[in-house]
């Protein structure tokens, strides 16, 4: 019986009919001229929309998408020969820090409703032309959604398998640069898919490889070992490798690839690498010989630079007035905005390279482990102080913290780094294997929540606390400040080398940091003891839980509350999965017992979630409002303003959430649930008086309890909280409320008394 897939049409759109808008002609291997998109146009628009999301307040990267230009153009001349050329080809883009290099030559061709005015929106808040190529926002154009190096490949190796089991008639073409191919998942695919071809498993298959030796850091080879040996293994691993040595020969990739498509459609057996010599930053000087080539676009908001940019890449020939009119645009600027804050800022990673520093100057065995972006977490600084403390792995973040296991066995503090999208997805199976091997690592992961608000979802972890937060051994800290960051992390080293030299295993510190600039301190003379809460602003109507990157929001919201009469707990929880929650309990009860947490993360396993799990454990009764993600990924934004706005977990949307507890009147806090139960015998037979649905049965399960009896409520009737907690009020109207003052004192002693015993125990457990 053969299998069929479920027919799914695809969302691709079809080829453009007419002639690029810029045009060069070349000859194919049989000497007919073809006509293709001007490379040199296309790397004009890259930095044009580059230069338009800098002036938004966006980061964005040049020098990939200039190293395949040449490739990509060859690429979809060939393929957008069909019409319908998604049914005669799977193109995917492994390389996503150069998907604008797509954009940009798309527009050249004419794709779909690709213009130079939709590409003035790259980046920005509700464009589909996302910083890396997201198909869940733009799957017209892209087919499998790209970012985290290495990670579209083997997905590619599944389009390839699913049509070669559907009997389709496609050719999957796959582009992955050389700072991919240090990635585990890469190297796992170009194993497995020569060796599953060779069995006749997969449709034909090309894989375009730019090889530059450059990642975002550096050169490869320099920074941390050659890629060489890796590519010149492919031949052995089955693979039909083809080399170009000049990768910007338009003519010579062009004919290349037509070749390698051929070749893989006569032997699907055998897939073709075409392994292409590029140079990062092509087309101006200045970015070809750094030694990142360019990878992030090296002009600052509107610079008159853009001009001689652009002339760079046309050479002798004259720059289209088009190109010139947008960049006359971009270099127009704006007034000057005042701050509005007097407050010192800077970035958390300061902190960061503080501690370690100061670790290293006391003499603990700290090494950093890093895995390229050192730039980004804040380690380069140790690297440039310490050179002798650090080792990088290259691309390879499951490498890094496998790595650093070993290390810590040995007797160093091993600290890791990447962005936390990367580090608590290829980093978890590793974090965990390190709390089995009793080998703790400390852990810096960057660019948490929106704050990698320009690349997109795939660079915006919303899990990382969930990810991580249930691994055994293991503590998740979300800090909002410079001082944070240092004073905690100085404090792990010292506990880690504490606690292994009395023989302990220790335990991994795994550090949240933001990316954008934040107060050096959000308050003076506040305590940094490990795993201890922080009260930055004491209020009696209600507490607003935050950590990390949201802390400044809700001290902006704390204030503005205060004006409008409402007395706010600020209560900042840094150590989210193992921190006082006795302590946290005790400021709720003093504080109206009404919460608002608030996190930059799903709403599923967030902060959120394991806080009121905490409190409840501890017996607290309180009313509480999460602030999360609600189950849908980000998108590209020029700044995370945007996105907290957007899914409402900004200033606004806490100071809404604090109003709607303290003044409402359906809450469970306003029942007197020490009158519910001492009177339960009565209440229940005045209920089933009352409301003929609600039988003898129900109340047996309520048996006094507030909460229980509200939800029985809702049930029966199909009314809302508020609803059901208001008829029960009125079921409780009859009797005395004089003693309601000592029913709070009394929650207050109950809580308390359960802080105090569970103090005592974890005294007694010292101890012994």
């Amino acid at each position: 019986m053969s299998l069929k897939p479920l027919n799914i049409k695809s969302k691709l759109l079809d080829a453009p009919s007419g002639s690029p808008l810029y045009s060069v002609s070349i000859k194919d291997a049989k000497q007919k001229k073809v006509v293709l998109a001007n490379p040199k146009a296309t790397r004009s628009l890259i930095a044009l929309m580059d230069l338009a999301a800098v002036n938004g307040g966006a980061a964005c990267h040049w020098g990939g998408p200039s190293a395949m230009t040449e490739t990509w153009t060859a690429l979809h001349a060939l393929m957008f020969k069909n019409k319908d050329w998604y049914n005669h080809f799977n193109f995917v883009n492994d390389i996503g820090h150069a998907e604008n290099g797509i954009y940009a030559l798309r527009t050249v061709l004419g794709y779909g409703d690709l213009t130079m005015e939709t590409l003035k929106g790259f980046r920005a808040m509700g464009s589909k032309l996302t910083g890396h190529g997201e198909s869940h926002l733009y799957p017209e154009g892209v087919l499998l959604s790209n970012g985290p190096l290495g990670s579209a490949l083997p997905q590619a190796q599944g389009l390839a398998a699913g049509d070669k089991v559907a009997k389709n008639n496609r050719v999957t073409v796959v582009s992955v640069s050389d700072g991919a191919a240090m990635e585990g998942e890469a190297k796992e695919a170009f194993t497995a898919i020569p060796g599953l071809a060779s069995k006749g498993k997969l449709n034909p298959f090309v894989m375009l490889v730019s090889d530059n030796n450059t990642k975002l850091g550096g050169r490869i080879d320099k920074d941390s070992f050659s890629m060489q040996p890796t590519f010149d293994s492919f031949k052995d691993l089955g693979w039909d490798v083809v080399k170009v040595e000049n990768g910007h020969d338009l003519e010579a990739v062009y004919h290349t690839i037509e070749e390698s498509i051929e070749k893989a459609k006569k032997d699907p057996s055998k897939p073709v690498c075409v392994w292409l010599k590029t140079i990062k930053g092509y087309g101006v000087k200045s970015t070809m010989d750094s030694a990142s080539g360019g990878h992030g676009f090296p002009l600052k908001a509107h610079d008159d630079g853009i001009h001689a940019f652009i002339k760079e890449i046309w050479g002798d020939e004259a720059v289209p007035a088009e190109f010139t009119t947008w960049a006359n645009e971009l270099t127009v600027k704006p007034e000057k905005k005042s701050s509005g804050s007097s407050t010192p800022k800077d970035k958390i990673q300061v902190g960061v390279a503080k501690a370690l520093s100061r670790a290293a100057k006391e003499g603990y065995p700290v090494f950093s482990i890093t895995s390229d972006l050192q730039g980004s977490t804040g380690l380069k600084a140790f690297h440039s102080e310490y050179p002798d403390h650090y080792l990088d792995v290259g691309v390879a973040e499951s490498n890094m913290v496998s790595t650093a296991i070993g290390m810590s066995k040995v007797g160093f503090i091993p600290v890791v780094d990447t962005f936390a999208a990367f580090g608590v997805t290829k980093g978890n199976l590793p974090l965990i294997m390190a709390s089995l091997s009793q080998a703790p690592v400390i852990a810096v992961f960057s660019h948490t929540g929106f704050q990698d608000a320009a690349d997109g979802a795939s660079h915006q972890s919303l899990t990382y606390l969930s990810a991580l937060g249930s691994i055994p051994h293991l503590n998740t800290v979300n800090v909002g400040s410079a001082k944070e960051a240092e004073e905690y992390m100085f404090k792990a080293i010292q506990k880690i080398a504490t606690d292994r030299q009395c023989g302990k295993d220790g335990e991994s510190y795994i550090f949240f940091i933001g990316r954008e600039n934040f107060a050096l301190e959000m308050k003076e003379g506040l305590n940094y003891d490990l795993h201890k809460p922080q009260k930055l602003a004491e209020g009696t109507d209600a507490a607003i839980i935050v950590s990390g990157s949201l802390v400044a929001k809700g001290m902006e919201a704390a204030e503005k509350l205060r004006l409008r009469g409402i007395e706010a707990t600020v209560i900042n929880h840094s150590f989210v999965n193992h921190s006082d929650f006795t302590q946290i309990a005790n400021w709720i009860a003093e504080s109206g017992s009404k919460v608002v947490t608030v996190e930059d993360h799903q709403l599923i396993g967030g902060m959120g979630s394991q806080l009121v799990h905490q409190l409840k454990l501890l017996g607290l009764e309180f009313d509480v409002e999460t602030l999360a993600i609600k189950g849908e990924f980000g998108q590209s934004a020029y700044s995370a303003d945007e996105l907290y706005t957007k899914h409402h977990v900004d200033s606004g949307a806490i100071i809404e959430a604090v109003e709607r507890l303290v003044h409402n009147k359906g809450s469970f806090m306003n029942l007197d649930t020490d009158i519910l139960k001492s009177k339960w015998k009565d209440i229940s037979h005045e209920a089933k008086r009352k409301w003929d649905s609600i039988s003898e049965k129900d109340l047996e399960k309520v048996k006094g309890n507030a909460v229980a009896m509200v939800s029985l409520i809702q049930e029966k009737f199909g009314i809302s909280k508020e609803d059901a907690t208001k008829k029960v009020e009125e079921l409780l109207a009859k009797y005395p409320k004089d003693e309601l003052k000592a029913k709070v004192e009394k929650t207050a002693e109950k809580v308390m008394g359960t802080a105090n015993t569970l103090m005592d125990e974890i005294k007694s457990k010292l101890k012994k």
